[in-house]
């Protein structure tokens, strides 16, 4: 019996409307928050044994919402196996406490067990879990130690984080707790989406890590432009994760491996990466004369090496289908440490005249113009100089975060 083709219609409607149809999406992961890790030294390195046997929590902020989180824990710099015995994540009140709130708390598992052991020199993902996130929340991660970890670490977190002695992954305030303001082993936290998503990196470094920023006052540049992306309701599908690492530079190690090094696994391997920041280079151009005047050959030369890096970056990004935003390198003179003079301050502009130069980078960031002192473009506005004429304060990051054009994304 033949049916009807008012029937056949009204059974593909009734189909494309039910429930289990309107569940139907293809869920991807997308990096919401990261930071990139590495071996810290200095100052920056723990006292040994204050990890060992302790519970230590860590709070971050997902730039873009989703269904499901999962967690990823880095080993980067041990040169062992990393044995944890287990994690916990949760939602957190606010980033200035250990608090959580208890209804939200799930315990972590790793191919279905509560305890891991990370592989020297490897990361290692968490099992999914169902944790609805909103853009900007705060999540907290409790990592509990079993003996003492070698140290990975993100030294420049502008993020207070807390530890105790024991098991406290389930410990909802965390009383009595020490606390440090780096982060520990935590990689990044991935979100999985029915909706498509972008995912914008900022690679850089102290700049854009945020040194001068308010401790858990999430005020970096990077900050400022998730915020304008999730109030634009065009772009909420819009993550950004900073890869910025104090005293980063693009030809030489500095507190970090330098930015060619570490490209593949902080940019590259990001889940969902559409577009690159780059931010990189006052470390280059001040580290040159900083201990001693060289020629005007090994300046130029310098330039030239500067900018064969911007050219190995962008081909090996858009060898991925990466789109490369090249962001001009913001005045230095004045700064005590760099001492910059006119051949450094002839360095930085010719730098940021191949960066502006049209068909090298997909699209532009203009720091340099919206930092600067109009009256003074060698040297960073007063307003924005966070003190030492290198880094912005609070407001200079907010000028460059609302410097960013966001069509640049589109």
């Amino acid at each position: 019996m033949m049916r009807s083709p008012l029937l056949i219609c009204l059974s593909l409607l009734a189909l494309a409307t039910s429930p289990v149809a309107a569940k139907t999406c293809t869920p991807t992961w997308v990096s919401g928050w990261a930071s990139s890790q590495f071996r810290p030294t200095g100052d920056a390195a723990l006292a040994a044994g204050t990890l060992k046997d302790q519970s230590l929590r860590q709070i971050v902020r997902p730039s873009i919402a989703g269904e499901r989180l999962r967690v990823r824990i880095s080993n980067l710099a041990g040169t062992a196996p990393l044995h944890i015995a287990g994690v916990s994540i949760a939602r957190a009140p606010a980033s200035t406490s250990p608090a959580i709130d208890p209804g939200t708390l799930i315990s972590l598992r790793f191919d279905g067990s509560p305890d891991l052991i990370v592989p020297a020199g490897a990361d290692y993902l968490s099992d999914p879990v169902s944790l609805p996130v909103a853009a900007l929340d705060n999540i907290a991660v409790t990592i509990r130690y079993q003996g003492e970890p070698e140290q990975t670490s993100h030294p420049g977190s502008r993020a207070t984080s807390w530890h105790m002695p024991g098991d406290h992954l389930t410990d909802t305030a965390m009383v009595g707790a020490a606390s440090f303001d780096h982060w520990f082993n935590l990689a990044a936290l991935e979100v999985e989406r029915c909706a498509p998503a972008r995912l914008v990196v900022a690679l850089g470094d102290s700049i854009t890590d945020g040194k001068g920023s308010t401790t858990n006052g999430n005020d970096r540049w990077t900050d400022r432009l998730a915020q304008r992306l999730q109030a634009d309701p065009k772009r909420r599908d819009i993550a950004v994760v900073n890869q910025g690492i104090g005293g980063n530079r693009l030809l030489n190690d500095g507190l970090g491996p330098n930015a060619l090094a570490r490209l593949d696994r902080d940019v590259l391997a990001q889940p969902g990466v559409t577009h690159l920041v780059l931010l990189e280079g006052v470390n280059d151009l001040g580290t040159l004369t900083r201990d001693a005047p060289v020629s005007v050959e090994d300046h130029k030369a310098h330039v030239a090496r500067i900018i064969g890096a911007y050219r190995q970056i962008i081909a090996r990004a858009h060898a991925r289908g990466i789109k490369v935003i090249g962001a001009t390198i913001m005045p230095f003179v004045g700064n005590a440490y760099y001492h910059a003079d006119a051949q450094n301050e002839a360095d930085r502009q010719a730098v940021n005249a191949w960066i502006r130069a049209p068909g090298h980078f997909d699209g532009l960031v203009d720091f340099d113009r919206a930092a600067r002192d109009p009256a003074r473009p060698d040297r960073l506005l007063p307003a924005y100089d966070g003190g030492d004429a290198l880094h912005p304060n609070p407001a200079g990051y907010r000028a460059m975060g609302d410097a960013v054009p966001l069509t640049l994304f589109d």
